[in-house]
């Protein structure tokens, strides 16, 4: 979406829509006050009112911002959104808002962004052909009424926010077509296209060649062959070189440990960590934020047959512990296991990982917070701040020895799955941190937040969960760029 701010009145704006807010007891501008239909208008949260004023602007829409004294960012996303449906309902093409006052303009002018190009998106790459006459337009420019000095803000925001509509373009995309081969190509796409970027894909023979037993032992129960999505970004700065870890199942029967049939065809969605990964990495590059990043994605099916791992199955990981595949289902964290420890060899300083890894966090946390669990207090603050700012929430949960012990395996190093059916996000962290040794690191399990979210600006299919957040933890340790 073309992005672009500019000091303008509402009636010489050139859009098709403009929208203006109104804060609740507040009045109208001056300029659209007399307007048909302004004496309807309201400044409660989420109310639309439509005027069609004349001599300016062919539509304006009024939108509620709610009580001034509780307004903030967010709510400024989901009007965002709401105002892109509103602009899809009467086909219009190009979209004004007027900035709304506040605080923090830059803040506001992200967010007013963020929300539009969210709200805007739709996945429709397998829907038959339409005559070109009878395709509906589409949102395709957004106009910023506000000081020309925050278009540095709206085009950041325009960067990341479609980064994440690319993520949630390979979170939708059927597992068919979005296989361990494509995640690669996407990534060789990336490098391809932005400068300081380069990539390493290792395909099955050199992931068993190097040892990774836990990435092997998941592929080896299908015909599609894993791979190991290695990115780098010599951004520069002064700060230590950060690892990004996303979980790369692109599709997860649970193995031998076969899942329910119903709802199965959401397990294309286990690609979702990384898919924010790679869209979150791609982003950083194209921003220029000043960082040495190491992205590294693991990939591959999770199916059953003759050949695939079993029940009680012994096998080494890529640091060398040996661990029980008490069961098939807990698949992402023999993965991460041997990713995260690729990454700190390959000179990854502090590391997070994102996963669609647990059940269990959808229990305890729903969809509003991803959990984030660390080894390290103030990684684990810097996560959590990234997330009040970007919207993508996270909340912390505990590490404890106790946790760690339940990890234990009975004739190997550990077990996949602990033997109790408690604190199952925890345990499944407990285990990956065995494979960061000493290096800080955060877990962020996103199995709650990475689809079916119905928010307004991520509706029920994937919500591209990470992509803002890591780029906001990026921009915070950077400096804010």
């Amino acid at each position: 979406m073309k992005v672009d701010v500019r000091q303008s009145s509402l009636q010489d704006s050139g859009a098709a829509l403009v929208a203006v807010g109104l804060y609740a007891g507040d009045s109208l501008p001056a300029e659209v006050a007399e307007a048909p239909g302004a004496a309807d208008a309201k400044g409660s949260f989420k109310t639309m009112t439509r005027l069609y004023p004349g001599g300016g602007p062919e539509r304006l829409l009024v939108v509620g911002l709610g009580e001034r004294d509780a307004f903030d960012v967010e709510k400024l996303r989901v009007l965002g959104a709401l105002v892109a449906g509103e602009a899809a309902k009467v086909e219009a093409t190009s979209l004004a808002w007027a900035l709304p006052e506040c605080e923090d303009e830059a803040a506001a002018a992200e967010a007013i962004v963020t929300g539009t190009i969210l709200g805007a998106y739709r996945f429709d790459r397998f829907k038959g052909e339409r005559e070109e006459n009878e395709e509906k337009p589409r949102l395709s420019s957004l106009t910023v009424l506000g000081p020309a000095e925050l278009a540095g803000a709206a085009e950041t925001a325009r960067v990341y926010s479609e980064a994440a509509n690319r993520a949630r373009d390979l979170q939708e995309t059927p597992a068919n077509f979005a296989k361990p081969e494509d995640l690669a190509a996407r990534a060789e796409e990336i490098a391809a296209g932005l400068d300081k970027v380069t990539v390493e894909v290792l395909d099955g023979d050199a992931i068993r060649a190097k040892g990774m037993g836990g990435l092997a032992a998941v592929s080896q129960g299908g015909p599609v062959d894993p791979r190991l999505i290695v990115l780098r970004y010599a951004g520069g700065g002064d700060g230590p070189t950060l690892g990004f870890v996303g979980k790369g199942v692109t599709f997860d029967t649970g193995g031998i440990s076969l899942k329910p049939g119903a709802g199965m065809a959401e397990m294309k969605f286990d690609m979702s960590g990384a898919a924010a990964v790679l869209e979150g990495f791609a982003a950083i590059a194209e921003l220029g934020l000043p960082v040495d990043l190491i992205g590294v994605v693991p990939s591959t099916e999770n199916m059953p047959s003759g050949t695939a791992v079993k029940p009680g199955d012994v096998i080494t990981q890529y640091n060398g512990k040996t661990v029980e595949v008490n069961n098939t289902d807990a698949e992402g964290r023999l993965i991460l296991a041997d990713a995260l420890a690729y990454a700190v060899e390959q000179g990854a300083e502090r590391v997070v990982d994102l996963a669609t890894l647990t059940g269990a966090v959808l229990i305890a946390l729903g969809s509003t917070y991803a959990a984030v669990i660390s080894n390290d207090d103030e990684l684990a603050a810097e996560v959590a701040a990234a997330g009040e700012e970007s919207g993508e929430l996270v909340w912390r949960l505990p590490l404890h020895p106790e946790y760690k012990e339940m990890m234990k395996g009975t004739v190997a190093d550990l077990s996949n799955l602990a033997s109790k059916r408690e604190a199952g996000t925890i345990t499944a962290a407990s285990f990956l941190e065995e494979f960061v040794g000493d290096t800080p690191w955060a877990h962020v399990d996103i199995a709650g937040t990475a689809w079916d979210v119905n928010r307004a600006y991520t509706g029920k299919g994937g919500s591209g969960y990470g992509v803002r957040l890591l780029v906001q933890l990026v921009r915070d340790l950077a400096g804010r760029g």
